[in-house]
């Protein structure tokens, strides 16, 4: 009996040493919020052709909207996406920074700018270096019932 509850204390110590270690790694957001306004799913099959725009869905997907808020000095952290992000700045001005580029050049995005975020693991940081709040509208193409965000590790490429 003794040895089944010393054994079990140390499979807990485990997992609870495992799970720590994996959110000490993640580099979640400080001073973002965000309000998702509303998710909905596009059937397989739709087919947008025309001079300015091609989109097909091969299966169903979830189109999730949120507005994200993030405070002066904030950071959204290190993440990714299952699928493309369709991003307007509304206000503010958003410093992205991308995992892959070894220089950690920031690529800036102003009140009014639209950009679309490829997805599929493309890990990233978006962060608030000014004075004001920066305030941004995504629409994420996600696949049916999936998050729109993974937390990634710190990819080392940038000083901060």
């Amino acid at each position: 009996m003794r040895r089944t509850t010393f054994l079990r204390a140390i499979a807990l110590g485990l997992i609870a040493a495992t799970t720590s270690i994996g959110l000490a790694i993640a580099t979640p957001g400080v001073g973002a919020v965000g309000t998702t306004y509303a998710r909905g799913t596009l059937d397989a099959g739709v087919k947008v052709l025309n001079a300015e725009l091609q989109l097909k869905t091969r299966s169903d997907i979830d189109a999730v909207t949120q507005s994200i808020t993030i405070a002066p000095g904030g950071t959204t952290g290190w993440h990714s996406h299952p699928g493309p992000v369709l991003v307007t700045i509304v206000a503010g001005r958003m410093t992205f920074y991308p995992a892959s580029d070894p220089d950690c050049a920031a690529i800036i995005y102003e009140t009014g700018d639209t950009f679309v975020d490829r997805g599929g693991g493309n890990v990233h940081t978006a962060r608030n270096e000014g004075a004001t709040d920066l305030v941004l509208w995504a629409t994420y193409l996600v696949p049916v019932g999936a998050g729109v965000r993974t937390d990634a590790t710190d990819p080392g490429t940038c000083p901060f």
